[in-house]
């Protein structure tokens, strides 16, 4: 089974039709909706995803785990992440499903930097200072290296679902993957994918608000 985990906070606008483009592409649709305020359930819901809830905003991480832990216990053999902005193309799905089996790897990590900077559009903020923080972060978790680490679009297969147990709930998460990934000895693929940004311009305290919270996600544990 090929599921897709969907980590979802007051996405109303986009999660309905995200779920929609997924259904084609994955066996299911897993929305994990991290205590939203406005109706990001019941429309994942009426577009056909599984929808777990949590009472709390616990961060994207949980959310994540929380999609992993439902795999488990189904069995899954492939989980992709998959944000619920809209922002990722389920073109990339089908070529990053078999550039993963024919590597014969336990992890693939969508790339934005594989792809020209000018078709990619990658905010500045997030190309010139996050990019370069999150890198030095990266290092601090003792990471494998990657071009990006902070891309959402990921592809897991059993052994590495089995392997890897995610433990910061915000966005260190991104940079404790690939540290696992290390850690564990698994085999990891980079592939480029294709990001659509809605806001162009991305204000700076964005990128320094996850910044902040992957330097306290190192340091608190």
């Amino acid at each position: 089974m090929f599921i897709a985990i969907v980590p979802a906070y007051n996405e109303a606008s986009t999660v309905g039709a995200v779920v929609k483009s997924l259904l084609p592409h994955v066996d299911r649709v897993l929305v994990v909706d991290d205590g939203s305020t406005d109706q990001t359930s019941s429309f994942a819901k009426e577009a056909g995803a599984f929808v777990i809830r949590h009472g709390l905003n616990r961060g994207q991480g949980a959310a994540l785990e929380t999609g992993h832990v439902y795999a488990r216990q189904i069995g899954a053999e492939y989980v992709l992440h998959f944000d619920a902005d809209g922002q990722f193309s389920v073109d990339d799905i089908a070529p990053s499903l078999s550039a993963l089996q024919e590597a014969n790897a336990d992890v693939l990590f969508g790339s934005r930097y594989k792809t020209r900077m000018a078709k990619a559009r990658v905010p500045w903020t997030k190309r010139y200072i996050l990019r370069p923080l999150a890198q030095i972060v990266d290092r601090l978790f003792g990471a494998v290296k990657l071009s990006d680490a902070h891309n959402g679009f990921r592809m897991f297969t059993k052994k590495a679902l089995d392997t890897i147990s995610i433990s910061h709930d915000g966005m260190a998460h991104a940079s404790e993957i690939p540290a696992l990934v290390k850690k564990h000895g698994l085999l990891y693929i980079e592939v480029p994918v294709s990001v659509t940004y809605h806001e162009y311009g991305q204000r700076m305290v964005s990128g320094i608000v996850v910044v902040k919270d992957l330097l306290l996600g190192r340091f608190s544990r």
